[in-house]
């Protein structure tokens, strides 16, 4: 049974879809945590959802990362905790110092709201086991800032070690991420952000079921 959390910071507005889509692929509700908090429960999951925490003042995700519970968040972490951030979740994991790299403005300087394709770029993460090499999928996406930056040698070393899990695949990228990066994981392989967002493609009513694979590779 995976056990998990949500962290709901003021402006987040997918944390009910993440709270549904937990509840439903693993049959166990997560325990949804207000970013006052200074505890976690015991858990081998933690999310930070999607949204405008803080409206996106100063920068998307900035303030969020100093929030009480973002303590919480590094210490379990560091124990081997697994951590996902979707979209916002992402920028937040970025400002918090728990993922390299920058979620800076998209390219087109225009909030992107689509489906794109996802390429799996390492599929021997926690994360994406349920998947195949260089699989293809379909995600939608919805973000102003989302174009992943990092500088040239931290870039070469998340490449070379193989800490990029999803690409924009075939000519899909919504906001000019260096090497269509879409998601990282951390050198320890426990914490990833990802910008499009897996809970909105997890059953036929969404039309389709491509975002599975992440909620089922962690249950696993």
């Amino acid at each position: 049974m995976l056990r998990s959390a949500v962290i709901v910071f003021p402006g987040s507005n997918r944390d009910r879809d993440m709270v549904a889509a937990l509840t439903k692929i693993t049959g166990t509700a997560p325990a949804v945590v207000w970013h006052q908090d200074t505890d976690l429960p015991d858990v081998d999951l933690v999310v930070l959802p999607g949204g405008f925490s803080y409206g996106d003042y100063l920068r998307s995700g900035a303030i969020a990362a100093r929030s009480p519970v973002m303590t919480a968040v590094r210490e379990k972490a560091a124990q081997g905790v697994k951590v996902l951030g979707v979209c916002n979740g992402f920028q937040i994991l970025t400002e918090a110092g728990l993922l390299p790299g920058a979620l800076m403005r998209n390219a087109g300087l225009k909030f992107v709201c689509r489906e794109v394709k996802l390429k799996v770029a390492n599929a021997g993460t926690a994360f994406t086991g349920a998947y195949m090499q260089g699989q293809i999928l379909r995600c939608p996406v919805a973000h102003h800032d989302g174009n992943y930056f990092a500088d040239a040698e931290t870039l070469a070393r998340i490449e070379g070690e193989g800490q990029v899990a999803f690409r924009y695949a075939e000519g899909t990228n919504p906001n000019g991420s260096l090497n269509d990066i879409a998601g990282i994981v951390n050198a320890a392989g426990n914490v990833l952000g990802m910008m499009p967002h897996p809970e909105n493609l997890i059953e036929a009513l969404h039309g389709g079921t491509d975002g599975r694979g992440i909620f089922e590779s962690l249950a696993a």
